[in-house]
């Protein structure tokens, strides 16, 4: 506005800066941040009816009382004093004191966060990592959601919906990660139903702002020290809906880039289904 207001000024206008305010509201002007809406490529045209599937899905799932998760790996986190985006109250001049500077501790590492959210019952399981975000990670996340919240909360289940982004550690292209969907479907002794949110879609995969933006909520002010305080802000995350976290640690150190064999890829238990079988599929137990 006092810019504005020295521009005008300048051309022999006499105004004030408040007056400039009040002339851009009566002309529906106001302060607007950036929106990102603008896709890099098309959206896929089959997007809408891939998002339809999978709530036609998860609805008839819930309704039989079988569980439906979201799956997702939060964005690393710098483990130390670091300055965590957002603000809490504190005695007036006395802020948290945190580092200057932003490069990671080697001695600290980092945290992964990858969480497993429970559509229909509203509850949150995370499992903190200090490795790779890998296929093994994501699915051992699962196992270990299943084996501490699952098969207690569905003790009568018999198959298993997920929902997922279409990259990353559990991508439809991620030949391990099939791999792995075939160890959890042995173990669970149930078929796995596996949908991926259209290229471009994962803010609508429900974990992100069901779980994750709770999450980043409840930490924000507040520095990652150390693991045992990005556990304990996780699991203390809750919303006036009824969300409550199970948070644990993963210290399992994740190799890379590990190569799956044709012979073992070809050898999961895959049955594509009719629509997009390439982000729909059922991983069956083997017999």
């Amino acid at each position: 506005m006092r810019k504005l207001q020295s521009s005008l000024n300048q051309l022999g206008y006499a105004i004030s800066h408040r007056t400039v305010s009040d002339l851009l509201r009566e002309l529906g002007y106001s302060l607007q941040s950036n929106r990102k809406e603008l896709a890099l490529k098309e959206s896929h045209p089959d997007r809408n009816a891939q998002f339809e599937h999978i709530n036609s899905q998860a609805k008839q799932f819930m309704d039989e009382d079988e569980p439906v998760i979201s799956i997702d790996a939060k964005k690393k986190e710098n483990i130390g004093n670091f300055k965590n985006n957002g603000s809490e109250y504190q005695k007036a001049k006395n802020p948290v004191r945190v580092l200057d500077h932003d490069f990671p501790l080697k001695d600290s590492g980092k945290a992964t966060p990858y969480g497993v959210y429970d559509i229909g019952k509203n509850k949150g399981f995370v499992n903190v990592g200090i490795s790779s975000d890998t296929a093994e990670f994501a699915a051992n996340s699962i196992m270990k959601w299943w084996e501490s919240v699952g098969k207690t909360t569905y003790p009568n289940a018999t198959k298993l919906m997920i929902t997922a982004d279409c990259g990353g550690s559990n991508g439809y292209r991620n030949r391990l990660w099939r791999v792995k969907l075939q160890e959890i479907a042995n173990r669970l002794g149930m078929p796995v139903y596996v949908s991926h949110f259209p290229p471009g879609t994962s803010k609508w995969n429900k974990i992100e702002h069901r779980l994750f933006s709770f999450i980043s909520i409840n930490w924000r002010g507040k520095p990652l020290v150390d693991l045992m305080t990005v556990i304990n802000l996780i699991a203390s995350t809750t919303t006036s809906a009824g969300l409550t976290v199970e948070c644990i640690s993963d210290a399992k150190i994740y190799q890379k880039a590990i190569v799956v064999s044709d012979e073992t890829f070809n050898s999961v238990n895959i049955k594509q289904l009719d629509f997009h079988g390439e982000w729909n599929y059922i991983v069956c137990p083997d017999l």
